[in-house]
């Protein structure tokens, strides 16, 4: 997998496809996991002890293994680019969690889907008002938004009821995604996004005209 390739946007929503017979967005299984807003045992964009930018790709692997909430640690390499990637499960749950290294020697993604434990309004209260955002429908009774703070860097996905939902202070985060600095002005530059516009209708995140679009082109590679 080419992380340069990865749209953030969709990628929660992927893996909840990949890993789930029925799409699932709201889980129990997924990881346990209230930290975006803790900040324990570090805050955004540091997980457990892993900063994308700064955390050596040995290392943060070691991290994985050596927690005892989790499980089932797999990897992946591309021989042609030197980028890996890393998944694994929470214990006695599902498949949470993915990492991916972009030279091979420090982390430059990570992504989780988390049970419903942690608010929008508490992420609102805690970093203030999101820069960006983007919907998508990923069944008649589920729907997904994703936030992007820019500053952190970081995305939290929300569930949402459809897309005739609500965007409240109560939908809750499902994921997070935190990313390398560098990684996530790539993400802006080559994406449609919408500009916060406040709680209300899911559709005005999915509907209409973007408010950025792409500023550059990237040629995908065989």
């Amino acid at each position: 997998m080419k992380i340069r390739f990865i749209l953030l946007t969709s990628l929660l929503t992927l893996l909840v496809v990949a890993c789930a017979p029925e799409v699932r967005i709201v889980s129990d299984d997924f990881l346990r996991d209230t930290s975006l807003i803790s900040d324990e045992p570090c805050g955004a964009p540091c997980w457990r002890g892993i900063t994308p930018g700064e955390t050596r790709w040995n290392d943060a692997l070691e991290i994985v293994e050596n927690d005892e909430t989790l499980t089932s640690l797999q990897t992946r390499s591309d021989a042609d680019t030197g980028q890996i990637g890393a998944a694994w499960a929470q214990v006695d749950g599902d498949n949470c969690c993915q990492m991916f290294t972009q030279d091979g020697e420090t982390v430059s993604l990570l992504v989780t889907q988390t049970t419903p434990e942690v608010t929008f309004g508490q992420v609102v209260e805690k970093f203030g008002e999101p820069d960006y955002l983007l919907g998508e429908v990923v069944s008649s009774d589920q729907a997904l938004l994703s936030v992007y703070y820019t500053d952190v860097p970081m995305l939290i996905y929300l569930f949402v009821e459809g897309q005739n939902g609500q965007i409240a202070e109560s939908n809750p985060v499902v994921g997070f995604a935190y990313t390398t600095p560098d990684l996530m002005e790539l993400v802006i530059d080559t994406s449609n996004l919408y500009l916060w516009r406040g709680f209300g209708d899911f559709s005005a995140f999915t509907d209409g005209e973007f408010d950025l679009t792409p500023s550059i082109t990237l040629t995908p590679i065989n």
